[in-house]
Order: structure tokens, then C-alpha cells, then sequence
């Protein structure tokens, strides 16, 4: 599932009674955006419930889905999304469900307290896994064959498990990363601009931001936002923000898993893709406008981040 790939990868989400709105959301809202920004279906999704009727979640608002779960059907990753009253569904019916399921899927994850069911069927065995925090400590007595860490998401071979919506967020955002490379991840975590900091100007988390980020590389961040025109070197980055450059290495690497360079640089393709899409202007001005020395340079870049050049893009997001 984790090769870096355009082609589609189908997705069968089963949700369970009593799921919140926001944790189907944080699965398929991801998916959504990058099909949106890259003009092509990286990925398909279908929603699942156990009997084929709508499931009704914690709103009160029965979400509609594309029918019943057939666990002996598909080898799609298999994503189970489940939130309050898991136990009600914890049945031998259930655990058998997807137990057989688990033979032929290539990924299974478990969102929130889709941890508990799977853990249930015996899927979690020996892994590395996270939830919610506060079933943790519950989890670890209940299953000490499973190793709990206190992490926001965990991927572990064949499974995945998160502890919750905006974990189930960054796992997914992971994923487009993985598969479509930091530009894309990056690109589809700006249009949500949700934040972690708390009382600072909105900064947009990178893929896989992790916590709350520090003040001076959400200062770096919006430095490089503003300069993407004109890129400066990364000691001036690090000047202004009043940090050593080998300290700011360490925090894009410690909070993003990239350095910044490869940060700054998205950030600059990013600018550019949208104004190959979105303008009449010529390669030659975008390439100047997002601070590359030639058309040639930027073209390059470009096919290396988005596996094609700026004119396939334009030509193939305009027809």
C-alpha cells in the first residue's frame, strides 16, 4: 500500500454504530483532498456497515454507506472505524468477521476503538499499536501480548491503529506521503489549516507534525511561506528565527521527519503547481516567481516532486 504510486488504491471503510462524524471525516476528507489536488483518482473509498444499512453515529446523522461488509470479498485495505460502545459489537460474529477478513486484506487499521475490536479478533498480536489515551492503561492489562505505545498513530507491518480523530488525520496524511511524496502531504494538510499551537498565528502543520510545534519553527515556517519569491539560504532562516541552523535540522527532522530544505523547496512546488493550474502565466514566469534560476531547473524539480512536467499538468488538469 506504502509504494510510491499514482495508481488508485481502493479503500473499504467499515464503520461501526455510534461513530463520531468527525473520525469518518478525518479517514476520508484526506483522500479527498488529494484527489482534488492532484486532478486524478489517487484513491476510492467505500463505507461498510455490518448489515448494509446507514450507520448512525454519535450526531444523530445516519451516514448512508455502498452496502454490507462481505469479509470473505477483496483484498483492499480494510480501515475499522469505530467509536463509543465498541463492546456492543464485540460479538463472536463479529471477531470472526474479521478474523476471516484479515486473511485476504493487504491492511487493516484500527481507528480509535476499531483497536479494541481487532484486538478482539486476535489481529494485533505482537505489534506495535496506539488508541485512545485514555483506554490505554485498560488496553495493556486486557492484552499484554500487544505492545501499547503513546504514539498518535502507529504503523506496524500489516496494521495500523490511531488514537483518535486528528491521529486518524495525521495517519492518513502519512500515507499520501508515503505514496505520493511531503509535496502532496504537505498540500492536502494546508487545506484543512488546522493548528496545534494554541494562541499563535495559524501555521498549517506539515505531514506528520507531531504535538505542539515549537514557536521558532512556526516562525521558520512562516519565513519560508513568505520568501517562497525568493528563497533565502537556510543560516538566514535560522538567523531570523534567533536559532542555530544545525538546531532548526533538528526540529523540522524531530516535529516534520524532513529537513528544510525539503520543506522550503514543497513548499516553492506547491506554489508553483497551483499557478501551472490556476494561471495563464508562462512557465518562465513561474519558474522566476517561485525562485528557481531557469525554466530548465524548475522543470526538473517539478517532474521529480509530481511525476510529470508543469505543461502535462496544465494540459491534463485543463481537459
Amino acid at each position: 500500500m506504502f509504494e510510491q504510486s499514482d495508481r488508485t488504491v481502493d479503500i473499504d471503510i467499515l464503520a461501526f454504530p455510534e461513530t463520531t462524524v468527525i473520525l469518518l471525516a478525518s479517514v476520508i476528507e484526506p483522500l479527498r483532498a488529494a484527489n482534488r489536488i492532484a486532478g486524478r483518482a489517487l484513491y476510492g473509498w467505500r463505507l461498510l456497515s455490518l448489515d448494509g444499512k446507514p450507520v448512525e453515529t454519535t450526531a444523530g446523522i445516519a451516514m448512508p454507506v455502498h452496502g454490507a461488509f462481505r469479509p470473505g470479498n477483496g483484498q483492499d485495505p480494510l480501515f475499522v472505524v469505530s467509536s463509543y460502545n465498541w463492546r456492543r459489537c464485540n460479538t463472536t460474529a463479529v471477531k470472526m468477521a474479521l478474523s476471516r477478513a484479515a486473511r485476504h486484506r493487504t491492511m487493516m487499521a484500527g481507528i480509535e476503538s476499531g483497536t479494541w475490536l481487532m484486538a478482539g479478533a486476535s489481529l494485533l498480536d505482537g505489534h506495535r499499536v496506539t488508541l485512545h489515551w485514555e483506554d490505554q492503561e485498560d488496553f495493556s492489562v486486557r492484552y499484554p501480548q500487544i505492545d501499547v505505545v503513546k504514539e498518535r498513530f502507529v504503523i506496524d507491518r500489516r496494521r495500523m491503529t490511531s488514537g483518535g480523530a486528528l491521529p486518524t488525520l495525521d495517519m492518513m496524511l502519512e500515507i499520501i506521503r508515503r505514496r505520493q511524496g511531503y509535496s502532496m502531504a504537505l498540500e492536502v494538510s494546508r487545506s484543512f489549516l488546522y493548528e496545534r499551537g494554541g494562541g499563535m498565528d495559524e501555521v498549517p502543520p506539515a505531514p506528520s507534525s507531531v504535538g505542539v510545534l515549537d514557536k521558532r519553527l512556526y516562525q521558520a515556517v512562516r519565513l519560508m511561506e513568505e520568501t517562497v519569491e525568493q528563497p533565502l539560504a537556510l543560516e538566514q532562516v535560522a538567523a531570523r528565527t534567533r536559532i542555530s541552523a544545525r538546531h532548526l535540522q533538528t526540529l523540522f527532522q524531530k516535529s516534520f521527519g524532513v529537513p528544510p530544505h525539503e520543506h522550503y523547496l514543497a513548499l516553492r512546488l506547491n506554489a508553483a503547481r497551483r499557478r501551472v493550474i490556476e494561471t495563464d502565466l508562462s512557465l518562465a514566469d513561474i519558474a522566476a516567481g517561485t525562485g528557481f534560476n531557469s525554466a530548465s531547473a524548475f522543470s526538473r524539480a517539478y517532474r521529480g516532486q509530481f511525476q510529470e512536467s508543469p505543461s502535462e499538468t496544465r494540459r491534463r488538469q485543463r481537459g
